[in-house]
């Protein structure tokens, strides 16, 4: 008898999408941020607009997946959504402007990625972080398909950018923490300081050096400060 598959969770369903469509609204978007509590790399927000006849299966709320999983479904999602992009907010503009500002920045170039203009913007959460027509819905990721799509579009984007980042500054483990809290990362941010892809804003950063040695010499500073979209 072979295993049975694993389970992750119930499946969002197209409940909320279904209710914009049938309110008039054609271009409904899922949005989803991820990255607003890491140490190092980007914030990124996800936007996924869903077409109404064809689903794919397994896709949940990226918290909800292992990594292998969500990489698998990357491809699928992508081949699947009438639209999709990834915008981002960098390191140094998640300091110099706030994280709700940087999360709104992330936001706009996410919807402008889109090359359409929504009609409705279904956002994750009891805070609306991008303005117009939209509704907020708490466990968006795990209740709304679309917010779940979005959700594994920006995980797994962000993801692969924290692993290339991490060769360049490998006391940080960024491969597997992909720039997160933990104690591994907090050891090394006390042994060596911040790195140049590091956010300087947390306050526990006053006390560490600042003298570093990171990026060697023609290595990656991170995200540019026009943020980055993804088609």
């Amino acid at each position: 008898m072979s295993p049975r598959p694993a389970r992750y969770g119930v499946a969002p369903n197209l409940a909320f999408e279904r209710e914009a469509w049938e309110d008039g609204c054609e271009a409904v978007v899922g949005v989803d941020e991820v990255g607003r509590g890491a140490w190092a790399g980007p914030l990124m927000v996800g936007a996924a607009v869903l077409p109404r006849g064809r689903r794919v299966y397994g896709v949940r709320d990226s918290k909800a997946l292992p990594e292998e999983r969500r990489e698998a479904l990357f491809e699928r999602v992508t081949g699947w959504c009438l639209a999709w992009a990834v915008g981002a907010a960098s390191h140094t503009e998640c300091d110099g402007l706030g994280m709700a500002e940087a999360q709104r920045l992330a936001a706009r170039r996410a919807l402008a990625g889109l090359g359409l203009t929504p009609d409705m913007v279904l956002v994750d959460g009891n805070w609306d972080f991008v303005g117009g027509r939209t509704r907020r819905i708490v466990k968006g990721d795990a209740r709304c398909l679309s917010i779940a799509a979005a959700s594994v579009l920006a995980k797994v984007t962000r993801d692969r950018h924290m692993r290339a980042l991490a060769p360049w500054f490998s006391h940080y483990e960024f491969q597997a923490n992909k720039g997160y809290p933990c104690w591994r990362h907090k050891m090394a941010l006390q042994a060596y300081g911040p790195s140049t892809v590091h956010r300087r804003s947390w306050v526990f950063m006053d006390s560490l050096s600042w003298d570093m040695r990171y990026p060697r010499p023609g290595g990656p500073e991170g995200l540019a400060p026009g943020g980055q979209l993804v088609r």
